[in-house]
């Protein structure tokens, strides 16, 4: 069955929560020029020059530098149709029944980078200037196509501006922040300045981040705008091969996702925030499900409550002399009644130094029914057709707390790893052929939940479009 003849059986709409289009530098890139100048320009050509860089270099001069393999070949060729429609949003929003696509949320490829040059006018510059040329560019296909704005996030102030111009003045709906920023090591940058570029500590917005980024939480709740993070995580720590681009590549999108979710979950976002979505792209669902089991698993043994199990105070040194004479023999029972290695200190030198003991404080949880508001109705998570662990989100006997992770269908059109465009719905849909999902959790997968992820922040994201009706229909339940 193909893509269109699924989705006249499916009998409900398809959404695309993660297609991507492939920008024409030339015209793009021209264009950036003639709205925000040269300064805008030169973030381009920091943001390519990274991977050309390394692709100009050879394994060893790369292991000189620590560089990592890039992605080359990156792009549909033999194909040239798809190659064409990743270029041209009007043919792709021409193409989108062949495709079995009812409305897509189109994120860039190019524009991807852009929000993490590090020069701060270059990166403001050229995030503005993208997102005006973009919103020209995809306004007459509204009705089934929506462009994702990118969001500059170095500094809550400049992530604000952009929102606002983004979605005030151009109209955007949807809205892509980066998961993690590159920030200078304080004591590498005091001692060593030409070293500084080379370390860098990953900033997480939830906990431990160099600013208060709760006014950008509230400016998107002011904007009806749901944060969507859209970064990697390759050529960073473990995924440093100089010669092996797919052993950089293998969940690094996953990596990245699962680095800020936690972070925004263990640093109350969704508590303090609890009527905003949260959605992290192209990592899948499967490291979700498995993040989700293990907070509640660290919470169930390292709340307040359950830290009395090792709070060194609690140690009954008596009866540990006692068993050591009993069971230890003469050697272990002599170090311990000397007190070697044998402490009830608890003072603030035993615990680093920091003010609240339970990791969990932020998010305020009462009872392990709480996960499901904070966890599991706030976040969303992105996920590739071909990705057969999908089938774990819905799988309730396996999820604690009988819970279905809620995910999104992404197509990726427009990147290597889609090899022909109009495959992939029929592609997601194996999973309910081999059973190892349902009907109805596809429909939930491929339309009820992109409803709900942007809709529940902005009742509105669909009027106006091929799907209004029928997203309607869910909204109101």
């Amino acid at each position: 069955m193909d893509a269109a003849q699924l989705r006249s059986d499916l009998g409900h709409p398809v959404i695309d929560a993660d297609g991507h289009w492939l920008e024409y530098g030339p015209v793009v890139v021209e264009g950036m020029r003639k709205i925000g100048g040269s300064v805008a320009t030169n973030a381009v050509r920091a943001n390519g020059g990274r991977v050309g860089k390394s692709l100009q270099m050879s394994p060893a001069e790369r292991r000189h530098e620590n560089v990592a393999q890039e992605a080359f070949w990156g792009a549909p060729t033999k194909n040239t149709r798809d190659r064409a429609t990743a270029m041209m949003p009007r043919l792709l929003y021409e193409r989108l029944d062949e495709f079995g696509i009812d409305f897509a949320i189109l994120y860039p490829t190019m524009g991807l980078g852009l929000p993490r040059v590090n020069d701060r006018e270059s990166r403001v510059a050229a995030c503005s200037a993208f997102n005006t040329f973009c919103a020209d560019l995809f306004d007459p296909l509204s009705d089934r196509i929506t462009p994702a704005a990118v969001i500059p996030m170095h500094e809550p102030e400049e992530a604000i501006a952009e929102l606002e111009h983004a979605v005030q003045d151009l109209g955007y709906k949807v809205v892509m922040m980066n998961s993690m920023i590159d920030r200078p090591v304080p004591a590498v940058e005091e001692s060593n300045p030409s070293a500084a570029s080379m370390v860098r500590w990953f900033d997480m917005f939830g906990i431990d981040s160099a600013y208060d980024y709760d006014p950008v939480w509230q400016k998107c709740r002011e904007l009806n705008v749901s944060p969507t993070f859209h970064r990697g995580s390759r050529g960073r720590a473990f995924r440093m091969s100089v010669s092996n681009f797919c052993y950089n590549h293998i969940g690094h999108f996953a990596a990245a996702s699962e680095a800020v979710c936690k972070a925004l979950f263990l640093g109350g976002v969704t508590r303090r925030f609890s009527d905003l979505n949260f959605a992290f792209l192209e990592g899948g669902v499967g490291f979700a499900c498995l993040l989700y089991a293990d907070l509640i698993g660290h919470w169930h043994i390292r709340n307040h409550k359950a830290l009395s199990y090792t709070d060194p105070g609690n140690l009954d040194v008596a009866m540990l002399e006692d068993l050591a004479e009993q069971y230890g023999g003469p050697e272990m029972a002599a170090a311990v009644k000397e007190r070697k290695s044998i402490s009830t200190r608890n003072d603030e030198r035993t615990i680093g130094g920091i003010q609240e003991l339970d990791d969990y404080s932020r998010c305020e949880i009462e009872e392990v029914g709480d996960f499901i508001d904070l966890f599991v109705d706030r976040f969303y998570f992105g996920c590739e057709a071909d990705d057969s662990s999908n089938a774990w989100a819905f799988n309730r006997k396996n999820n604690p707390l009988g819970a279905e992770i809620k995910a999104l269908f992404g197509s990726d059109i427009g990147h290597f790893d889609v090899q022909d465009m109009s495959e992939v719905l029929p592609e997601a849909y194996e999973l309910v052929e081999h059973e190892n999902i349902t009907r109805d959790d596809f429909r939930r997968f491929v339309f009820e939940n992109p409803v709900k992820f942007w809709g529940e922040t902005n009742p509105n994201f669909f009027e106006g479009t091929r799907v209004a009706k029928s997203a309607r229909s869910i909204l109101v339940c």
